[in-house]
């Protein structure tokens, strides 16, 4: 009973700080989601006029929006694990380790104040989802929350793997760049990747990313998005693979933690 109140107070002070961190850096919320809005906007306005559908009467900004909820998810993640390197070069993460608790509740607690991070900004920008043609009372609230925990679990969880095995914000940011980018455009964020080349329709089942884009169009739309611009028709699949996905993530985060000192 005293080792599980331990592991909690570790994983409940570790997500606190990040919160409390974030909330003092108030700035952090411009840089996570200023790309993504000109992402949106600008590209979404240049392809308007050519973007076409085969089976689904749907504009570029309505189908581009779910894909930029996921790039601010992925951004925030990302930016939101660097503190994984910063705590860790000031000696924060090695008085943690030193602690009562395990390296699983210092995994679980950095992923979940990270987490936390991004939620709130893809909470800000989902404000804007009216301008894109969604309505919030179609949107299915339940399971949208369920892609986004999990996505976000499992890509900050992949982060402080990242981050706690390179050490180093420059190679970080550079591996998380040139590994979750392209994962994000061949995802279905920007376009319908069963219309495209064969080797994106080979890589996309294997693309968790392409999962949390198509999750989270299917709850925009009430469960079901029309026509053919989701990896799966079940959304209760995609929150399983994301589930699954998650949990991978996480192992192989404490693995390295516990691997590497």
């Amino acid at each position: 009973m005293i080792s599980w109140s331990l592991e909690w107070a570790t994983v409940k002070a570790l997500w606190r700080r990040d919160v409390l961190r974030f909330w003092r850096q108030p700035s952090r919320i411009v840089g996570a989601l200023g790309q993504p809005i000109i992402f949106w906007l600008v590209i979404g306005s240049g392809m308007a006029t050519t973007f076409q559908l085969k089976d689904a009467n749907i504009g570029y900004m309505e189908y581009f929006y779910p894909g930029v909820v996921v790039m601010v998810l992925l951004f925030s993640s990302i930016f939101a694990s660097v503190s994984v390197i910063e705590d860790r070069h000031q000696g924060f993460l090695q008085a943690v380790m030193a602690g009562p608790g395990s390296r699983a509740a210092m995994v679980l607690g950095k992923c979940l104040g990270s987490s936390s991070v991004a939620l709130i900004q893809v909470a800000v920008f989902m404000v804007l989802a009216p301008l894109a043609g969604f309505v919030f009372s179609d949107v299915q609230w339940i399971s949208m929350f369920a892609i986004l925990i999990f996505a976000s679990l499992g890509l900050t969880a992949l982060g402080f793997g990242m981050a706690w095995f390179f050490d180093s914000v420059q190679a970080y940011h550079a591996i998380q760049m040139t590994l979750l980018m392209p994962l994000w455009v061949i995802s279905g964020a920007m376009f319908p990747v069963n219309d495209g080349h064969l080797a994106f329709r080979l890589l996309e089942p294997l693309n968790p990313l392409a999962y949390a884009v198509s999750g989270t169009r299917h709850a925009f739309y009430g469960g079901q998005a029309p026509g053919h611009l989701t990896i799966t028709s079940s959304l209760g699949l995609e929150i399983f693979c994301l589930a699954f996905v998650c949990t991978l993530a996480f192992a192989a985060a404490v693995w390295v933690c516990e691997k590497r000192r």
